[in-house]
């Protein structure tokens, strides 16, 4: 079975946890865009939901799909957040923002009751940093921001080569909110908890992809099965 397969039947079983009137928080990403295509079927079926989008690519694809969306000046919470992520740990803490929208997805996170995180297995890890840590930064000032990181990652015991995103055409990634993302290379984060902390208060950095204590289950599938963990 091929990983896109597998991503989704992860999005299908996470659906099964969606219910007529919920306001829903659409997720970005290979995974996700599943999940917003499968409920753009039951959509067009008879399902009443709203959706809040993390992207501007998530919104073209849920406008396609058929669902009603709104915003969060519209909305000030909502029922459920489904979204895929990058890596997550054993106690679902996560790393997100390969696709450049973990602002808007942290956002949507936050005003949720409820996160589901869908990937296929090969996404699960005993501890966070295999996969580049994103940060998102804000242009002016750069290298002082990046001195301020490196700083905090001395402080975390982390270390890595910090590289400034490219976009299709060679020039810097620019995010939906205007700004630009660092990668972090730094392998692995003894506790990222700590990082997290510690990466929020330099003023350059607008957001990071360490999502602590914000997903409630994850739905992993793989070959044989899908794996449901709940947060400890």
């Amino acid at each position: 079975m091929t990983l896109d397969a597998l991503k989704r039947q992860a999005a299908a079983r996470a659906l099964e946890h969606v219910e007529a009137g919920m306001k829903l928080g659409l997720g970005t990403g290979s995974t996700a865009k599943h999940f917003v295509e499968l409920l753009g079927e039951r959509v067009r079926g008879g399902l009443k939901v709203i959706g809040v989008p993390t992207s501007e690519a998530t919104r073209a694809d849920a406008e396609r799909c058929g669902i009603p969306l709104t915003t969060l000046d519209e909305l000030d919470r909502l029922d459920l957040t489904v979204d895929g992520a990058d890596e997550i740990d054993p106690s679902l803490n996560l790393i997100k923002g390969g696709g450049g929208a973990l602002l808007r997805e942290k956002i949507v996170a936050a005003a949720s009751d409820r996160m589901i995180v869908i990937a296929d297995e090969t996404k699960w890890v005993t501890r966070l940093g295999r996969f580049p840590l994103p940060i998102e930064v804000i242009p002016f000032g750069l290298a002082a921001t990046r001195h301020a990181i490196a700083g905090v990652f001395a402080k975390s015991g982390v270390s890595g080569q910090m590289v400034i995103r490219k976009g299709p055409d060679g020039h810097a990634f620019v995010t939906d909110g205007g700004h630009w993302i660092v990668d972090a290379h730094l392998g692995e984060i003894p506790d990222a908890s700590r990082l997290a902390e510690l990466l929020n208060p330099i003023p350059g950095v607008v957001e990071h992809g360490l999502f602590i204590g914000m997903a409630n289950q994850a739905m992993l599938a793989g070959a044989q099965e899908i794996r449901v963990v709940e947060r400890r």
